[in-house]
């Protein structure tokens, strides 16, 4: 039973695993908040842009056409019966990873926080918030079969510790100036 449902929750959040660290990797590009600023703080800052954005959401999207074809033989490998991604699921885990990522960054500026500055828990799940709540609103039957009460609570559980390791490995690699 655990084991189903955290192979469930994996599955089911891997387009919006992995729109930020494609995000990291596409680099550069126009700040989404064109250096604008609000109240004295930049609205997001220089690490939030539109490449990054596009590069996220369309690597999730890609991902989830890659689940899609390898879904019969791993849910049998696996002894579980793991969801396929309609393209607007694929579309609104993406996005909404990156959105949800946004709304952080937005709100790390509201406190004081720099780019780059740990905000611990936010910085863990705030995909994770943005994901779900994209998905719900856009496939809510699809979202309520899949994401259960108790493949919710994996995800939540199992999120940060995957969010820390592969940050780790990207700041070993020189792809991230801070290890969070």
């Amino acid at each position: 039973m655990i084991a189903s449902t955290i192979a469930t929750a994996l599955w089911a959040m891997g387009p919006a695993y992995v729109p930020n660290n494609a995000a990291v990797l596409a680099g550069g590009g126009d700040p989404i908040d064109g250096g604008r600023e609000w109240r004295g703080r930049r609205l997001l800052g220089d690490g939030k842009t539109w490449r990054g954005s596009a590069a996220g959401t369309l690597a999730g999207v890609a991902l989830a056409l890659v689940l899609n074809a390898v879904v019969g033989p791993a849910s049998g490998a696996l002894g579980v019966s793991l969801p396929t991604f309609p393209i607007s699921v694929a579309l609104a885990l993406a996005a909404g990873a990156m959105a949800g990522d946004v709304g952080a960054s937005f709100l790390k500026r509201r406190v004081g926080r720099e780019r780059g500055a740990s905000f611990p828990g936010l910085d863990q799940l705030d995909f994770v918030v943005g994901a779900l709540a994209a998905v719900f609103v856009v496939a809510p039957g699809w979202a309520g079969d899949v994401f259960t009460p108790l493949v919710v609570v994996a995800v939540v559980v199992v999120t940060p510790v995957l969010h820390l390791g592969t940050n780790i490995v990207a700041y070993a690699a020189g792809l991230k100036s801070e290890p969070w």
